[in-house]
């Protein structure tokens, strides 16, 4: 008799996190959710900006071939800051002491503060470069990240780790790594807030109540509702191994104080969120 049994808590479902072996070559659910992410992502964002009647006037200051473009830009922003971000904000020790251990990305280890903070960059760097409104392309991509985060947390389930805090509720699991405790599955959790519901409630504002016309707004509402919904569900998750709870207080977690300024950052934009139509874009041409 299994020890989910004995317990009477659902089993862990044991999922192999390599879903393909090509000889030394390991295709692993991790690195598929990163690209089922930005596929998805890529696909939504091409369908925001391609539906006129989201935009005031019928017109998207982006077009299909910005998106396009753009998607070599997020995926450097995104996984280069989402390492650097692990690294500084929840490893700093261990790979200082093992560097090589920062290229292994195929063994987890990426913040989503830190995939944020690259994508951020990555957003300003290429509306310079591409003369696109910058406010516009964060509500774009707000409202396509969802996907990603709904695969990679579904990842994280598979690969048995960001496990819960113990529980005894009736679909409480028995993580393999961590112990013999019934545990939160909050990878499912965060799953379904950060993934499935907060998808939903932007596609309520872009396509029912027009906010692509009000620059910021659908960003603002993605950060905001985004550190409510992490912050809810640290409640419920271990915090990481190496930091433990913060400042000794049994309660509080590196993803709550890295999440707070976001609520921030979140209301400034909703409440300055203003309306905007914009010109049809012109192509430039060349004289001959």
């Amino acid at each position: 008799m299994t020890a989910s049994a004995v317990l009477g808590v659902l089993a862990y479902p044991q999922i192999d996190p390599v879903f393909l072996q090509i000889g030394p070559i390991a295709l692993r659910w991790y690195g598929l959710a990163y690209v089922a992410g930005i596929l998805c992502g890529w696909l939504y964002g091409r369908h925001l900006v391609g539906t006129p009647r989201l935009w005031p006037n019928g017109v998207s200051p982006i077009t299909k071939t910005d998106i396009d473009d753009f998607i070599v830009w997020i995926t450097i922003g995104i996984v280069a800051g989402g390492r650097i971000g692990s690294i500084l904000f929840y490893d700093f020790d261990r790979v200082a002491a093992d560097p090589l251990s920062a290229f292994r990305v195929w063994e987890g280890g990426m913040s989503f503060h830190g995939g944020l903070i690259g994508v951020t960059i990555a957003m300003i760097l290429f509306c310079r470069s591409h003369k696109v409104p910058l406010f516009s392309l964060i509500d774009v991509v707000a409202a396509s990240v969802p996907f990603g985060l709904f695969f990679g947390r579904i990842a994280n389930f598979i690969n048995g780790e960001l496990w819960g805090a113990p529980t005894s509720v009736p679909w409480a699991m028995v993580f393999p790594h961590a112990g013999p405790e019934p545990r939160h599955p909050s990878q499912l959790y965060e799953a379904a807030l950060e993934g499935i519901v907060l998808f939903l409630i932007l596609r309520v504002l872009t396509h029912r109540f027009g906010a692509l016309g009000r620059p910021r707004l659908v960003g603002g509402v993605f950060i905001l509702l985004y550190g409510c919904a992490r912050i809810f569900v640290e409640f419920f998750r271990m915090p990481d191994v190496q930091l433990g709870y913060l400042l000794g207080t049994g309660w509080l977690t590196m993803g709550m104080v890295l999440s707070l300024p976001m609520l921030l950052v979140g209301l400034w934009a909703i409440t300055t969120a203003k309306p905007r139509a914009y010109e049809p874009r012109v192509a430039e041409t060349t004289a001959a």
